[in-house]
């Protein structure tokens, strides 16, 4: 392979190395979309005011729906291209770019379109405030025409993602966070914009990122390995049933997960104002969280894809264990940090007192969900690897909607523990992932599997 491809093989060499170096490009660029989506909230937060915060909290969930049914297609297609790449199949893999490239671009226009169309029975059926509802309308028009833009940036990140490139997306999503900070405070701040400035800083964030990035991988094609002819983005059926497959059940997944918090949401809200701001705040706190032990799981995603690609299980294997082995270290550090600055971090989102005098519950509950990410960062990113997309399905539908559901349900009301109880639900939930696939992979039933990329 080309010293000067964008790709990287990961079928040879150290892979202790190998991981935590592409491990933590992944962990700065979730750490910077945390970042700016709370400097949004927070920007809208003294510009437009707590119905402002809420227009942007609910639509913001929308239109998350959407983009987060794209992604699950896109990273169906990320598994094909890693596949591909580790069985040296570099015509398929160019093949499998193109027909993805066309299928993201009509499923955001119909979402485009589903969006703009239902917007207000959307609205209604979740009941945005009255005060909030013009806002959110804004908002969902504007996000939602602009969603082909939210989708190119997310299936460009995948790709690379899959090619076993970290520096690119974290580049790409380093340009779209500086264009929005600049935006948000230009058109909200300075001129007045309201919630639709937040909107139009969001999306031309993201169509400059996009379009950087596509113009930039056009230059570089052949070291990027797609050809960007125009043949090339004809679909290839064989290929669009294969990420439609994959793709199906990863965007169900995605599903499950905001279906889920919407659920225990309302169930919190029940408990009173406080409970609703402490679980905000600190859901905030472990988004931030998880998400920078989440750049593990995507950069071991690939590489188990890639070695499963070239017939080398037990490199793969290999694979996973390092992760889980990094994502403990990294739970044990969270852990502490939660029990000796828990509510500390609460006082940097909010100056409620009680919302200070309750984070201590929530941090009691919320602690029981860290050994779970640790051993989801390995077993997840293998079964994701390897191409199970149907399991993964039925695990999320298991620890998203049959768990995280039932048990804030069991907990808070039925067994009376209140907030305790549906934080400590909402914790326990991930278990139904982490521990059926944790058995899964030490089952060895997957070797029984024929590779994706036998199929290509």
């Amino acid at each position: 392979m080309s010293q000067k491809s964008l790709s990287r093989d990961f079928t040879h060499g150290n892979l202790w190395k190998q991981l935590i170096l592409f491990s933590l490009p992944f962990m700065a660029s979730n750490a910077l979309q945390v970042f700016y989506s709370t400097i949004d909230m927070l920007i809208v937060g003294k510009y437009v005011g707590t119905a402002g915060l809420s227009a942007v909290a609910q639509s913001s969930q929308i239109m998350n729906f959407a983009t987060m049914l794209c992604l699950g297609f896109s990273n169906g297609g990320q598994i094909l291209i890693s596949q591909a790449l580790g069985a040296k199949k570099r015509k398929e893999m160019n093949d499998v770019i193109g027909t993805l490239f066309t299928f993201i671009a009509l499923l955001s226009v119909v979402l485009t379109a589903i969006v703009l169309l239902f917007r207000d029975p959307i609205l209604t059926l979740i009941k945005v405030p009255v005060e909030s509802y013009d806002m959110a309308k804004d908002y969902m028009i504007i996000c939602g025409a602009g969603l082909i833009f939210t989708a190119g940036y997310n299936l460009l990140s995948a790709i690379l993602r899959g090619m076993g490139d970290a520096k690119r997306p974290f580049l790409f999503i380093g340009i779209a966070s500086a264009v929005n900070l600049v935006l948000d405070i230009l058109f909200t701040g300075i001129f007045g914009w309201g919630v639709a400035g937040t909107a139009w800083a969001t999306i031309i964030g993201q169509a400059v990122s996009f379009l950087f990035s596509l113009v930039y991988l056009f230059r570089r094609r052949e070291q990027f390995g797609f050809d960007f002819q125009k043949e090339s983005f004809l679909p290839n059926r064989k290929y669009t049933g294969m990420i439609v497959s994959l793709g199906t059940p990863m965007a169900i997944q995605s599903g499950c997960i905001n279906l889920s918090m919407l659920f225990v949401n309302a169930m919190i809200n029940s408990a009173g104002v406080v409970a609703s701001a402490t679980f905000g705040v600190g859901c905030r706190i472990d988004d931030i969280i998880n998400k920078i032990s989440q750049g593990i799981q995507y950069a071991a995603m690939p590489m188990v894809s890639q070695n499963i690609g070239a017939g080398k299980q037990k490199r793969a294997q290999s694979v996973v264990w390092r992760a889980i082995t990094c994502s403990a270290i990294l739970t044990v550090f969270f852990l502490t940090l939660y029990v000796f600055f828990g509510t500390a971090l609460f006082r940097l989102f909010s100056d409620d007192v009680a919302v200070h005098e309750m984070s201590g519950t929530f941090i009691s509950a919320i602690l029981w969900m860290f050994p779970a990410f640790a051993v989801m960062r390995g077993s997840g990113a293998f079964i994701q690897g390897i191409g199970n997309a149907k399991l993964c399905m039925v695990l999320a539908i298991l620890d998203g909607v049959v768990l995280r559901i039932g048990l804030s349900w069991l907990f808070g009301i039925v067994f009376g523990w209140g907030f305790f109880g549906f934080v400590l639900g909402y914790a326990l939930a991930p278990y139904g992932y982490a521990i059926p696939s944790m058995l899964y992979f030490l089952s060895g039933m997957w070797k029984k599997r024929k590779t994706l990329a036998e199929r290509l």
